[in-house]
């Protein structure tokens, strides 16, 4: 079953030299780039990351420094992913909280115009998850009874992403409308301000903290009363999207004022 789609929808996935939003780099992207006619473009990037890869990630996709040590760096292929991926909605295994984030912090980092606005989100391990509550590994055998060969290798994972969201769409037609639209109300974040998913956004549509001591207060209201804490954040471990996302929500009160 071909996926309905009004503009491209991009299949990714990443390989990094560790978990952190903030820190960490990615070392391997490889994408499916689906076009509304039903054709599809594919590549892959090594990158190397200018920083040590944690010896746990090297356990789990193999990627050591040596191998990386003479690949291109995001900056070099910035332009082009940026230009690859404009005005496209993005799908992949849980891309929401992790893939996607570090995507655009990497862009960020670079100083390279990345526009995260407006776009749909796809992440087949939500569906799972909420419809048949696991990994890929098994979602690959659930959905399309398939063993899952190269896993933690970016195509294969990639590609089994891919082909689980097509059994998906097919096997619950009667719970998920075959549309990028209900998709992303489905499996998105809307209810998140920033991609990490530190800021939510409250029944009255406010955005609040996720996380701490001031877990679901009013952030405007937090930054009026003790302003020391938009200081912590913005000296603390946060991916450079939170911040943005806090600082633009700062400057929204001061006009206000």
């Amino acid at each position: 079953m071909w996926i309905k789609i009004t503009r491209p929808l991009v299949f990714f996935d990443l390989e990094t030299t560790g978990m952190s939003l903030s820190t960490d780099r990615i070392i391997e992207l490889f994408y499916i780039k689906l076009f509304p006619d039903e054709t599809t473009e594919e590549k892959r990037f090594l990158l190397n990351p200018k920083i040590p890869i944690n010896p746990d990630a090297t356990a789990v996709h193999g990627y050591t420094n040596d191998m990386v040590k003479d690949c291109p760096t995001f900056l070099d292929v910035a332009d082009e992913l940026a230009k690859t991926f404009e005005d496209c909605d993005f799908a992949g295994f849980n891309s929401n909280k992790f893939d996607y984030p570090i995507l655009v912090e990497e862009f960020l980092r670079v100083g390279v115009e990345f526009n995260s606005n407006d776009r749909k989100f796809v992440d087949a391990m939500r569906i799972f998850h909420s419809m048949e509550p696991r990994n890929l590994t098994a979602a690959y055998k659930f959905y399309c009874d398939k063993e899952l060969v190269n896993a933690h290798s970016a195509k294969a994972d990639v590609v089994a992403t891919y082909e689980i969201i097509k059994a998906q769409v097919s096997r619950y037609s009667d719970k998920l409308e075959n549309s990028i639209d209900k998709l992303h109300e489905f499996s998105g974040q809307s209810d998140s301000a920033d991609l990490a998913g530190r800021i939510k956004f409250n029944k009255d549509k406010k955005e609040v903290f996720a996380f701490g001591k001031h877990k679901d207060k009013v952030v405007t209201e937090v930054f009026e009363k003790e302003p020391s804490y938009y200081d912590w954040i913005m000296n603390a471990d946060f991916s450079m999207d939170t911040k943005r996302v806090l600082s633009k929500i700062r400057l929204r009160s001061f006009g206000n004022k």
